[in-house]
């Protein structure tokens, strides 16, 4: 039973997470790179569910754990803390931030096979990576509702996905299994399923600063588990590899 989740990277994506978990009854153990004393504020504002600590500490500390760090970093996890532990890969291969790493450019291995590697006897689920933070906070809605939107994830562990779904299911979303973690090229950025899909389309004619607030408004067009499937299957290995940023819609990084 999931009642701690540690999370390794407090930025956009493990903070905004942190909230929904902690919205869930869930309670959360932060950290980053620069120290738990730089987690005040997030921590107050999450209040008495939550506390700071070392990410070793936090590996530790969660019956499920988020890494929440930019790809190029992965060999900075505490691969013992994380060993038998249920872990959440929402990084994605971005070169313009990450550097080019060859493995993934050579196509030898999906990034969460990478991380997974590094990880030994981590129970690696690639999920909840494939929104920005805005659709990740706003797009969250409770069992039952009909524009609740179903997420992919991946993963060879079929206990450890089965939680992750639960979690899952717990702060919003559903979860769609999209296969192992060699499949998981599938669900990574530049592929049918990441992002676009769940922003719609925005009214014509809207200004640059329009158009930034349509995208961060609070809603949620419909993605069902039918149409994560469609769109998964209509990816190609051959498509061109990692994310940039100039493809997301100007609004989404900032």
């Amino acid at each position: 039973m999931i009642e701690t989740v540690g999370f390794i990277g407090s930025g956009m994506i493990g903070g905004t997470l942190a909230r929904l978990a902690v919205a869930a009854g869930l309670n959360v153990v932060m950290s980053n790179s620069r120290g738990p004393e730089s987690l005040a504020g997030l921590i107050a504002e999450l209040g008495e569910r939550a506390r700071a600590a070392t990410p070793e500490e936090a590996a530790r500390a969660g019956d499920l754990v988020v890494l929440a760090v930019p790809l190029g970093r992965y060999r900075e996890l505490p691969a013992r803390a994380l060993a038998g532990k249920i872990v959440i890969d929402t990084m994605n291969y971005y070169p313009q931030r990450d550097g080019r790493i060859e493995e993934l450019e050579s196509r030898s291995m999906t990034s969460s096979e990478m991380v997974q590697r590094h990880l030994e006897g981590a129970r690696l689920v690639k999920a909840l990576h494939n929104l920005d933070f805005h659709h990740l906070r706003n797009g969250a809605r409770p069992a039952g509702d009909p524009e609740r939107w179903a997420l992919p994830i991946a993963g060879d562990d079929a206990d450890a996905k089965a939680q992750v779904a639960k979690f899952m299911d717990a702060i919003g979303y559903d979860a769609v299994d999209c296969g192992s973690l060699a499949e998981s090229w599938r669900i990574e950025p530049n592929t049918p399923v990441y992002v676009l899909p769940y922003l719609g389309e925005p009214p014509a004619g809207l200004t640059k600063e329009e158009r930034r607030q349509w995208y961060r408004q609070d809603r949620c067009a419909r993605v069902t588990a039918d149409d994560v499937r469609m769109l998964v299957s209509r990816a190609r290995r051959t498509d061109r590899l990692g994310g940039r940023f100039e493809d997301l819609p100007s609004g989404l990084m900032d």
